[in-house]
């Protein structure tokens, strides 16, 4: 049996899909909001010092993605701290950029949990709300974009 959706209908299904994509985009921005926001009221707070930049590419295995020509590395900044027992800690942020964020000896606050002080991130807009930002972003904008579409063909129908 073969089904064909034509005209108004498949309109209709392709601006459902939209919206629903889009809001799907939006929960998960939502979802890794809440994700900070709780690491943010469990976390423990200590000064930090970055020691070296790790420059690499975005993907960490090379081969989940060609390499394009007008790829450029990441600096990720690594620090070191010291947590509330008195142990020395480094670890690699998980956020990097470039132009780089940090610069080596620039210090830095930092966000650990106490019970895993190994899962610590620099207290800053990027390591803590940028995913957010951009998957809520993002998924507002598609399922507006749906919506307004959505709109439009109710009012010409």
């Amino acid at each position: 049996m073969k089904v064909q959706v034509r005209g108004q209908g498949a309109r209709r299904w392709i601006t459902i899909g939209t919206i629903a994509f889009g809001a799907l985009f939006f929960v998960i921005g939502l979802i890794l909001a809440g994700v900070s926001v709780s690491f943010l009221t469990d976390a423990e707070r200590a000064r930090g010092s970055v020691v070296a930049l790790e420059w690499r590419n975005g993907d960490h295995n090379g081969a989940s993605r060609k390499t394009r020509g007008n790829d450029r590395p990441s600096a990720y900044p690594v620090v070191e701290f010291t947590s509330a027992d008195g142990t020395p800690r480094e670890f690699r942020d998980s956020t990097g950029s470039n132009p780089p964020s940090y610069e080596v000896g620039e210090q830095v606050e930092v966000l650990y949990r106490a019970d895993s002080p190994e899962d610590a991130r620099i207290n800053g807009f990027a390591s803590l709300w940028l995913l957010p930002l951009i998957f809520g972003g993002l998924g507002l904008l598609i399922a507006g974009i749906g919506t307004v579409v959505a709109l439009v063909m109710r009012g010409r129908s």
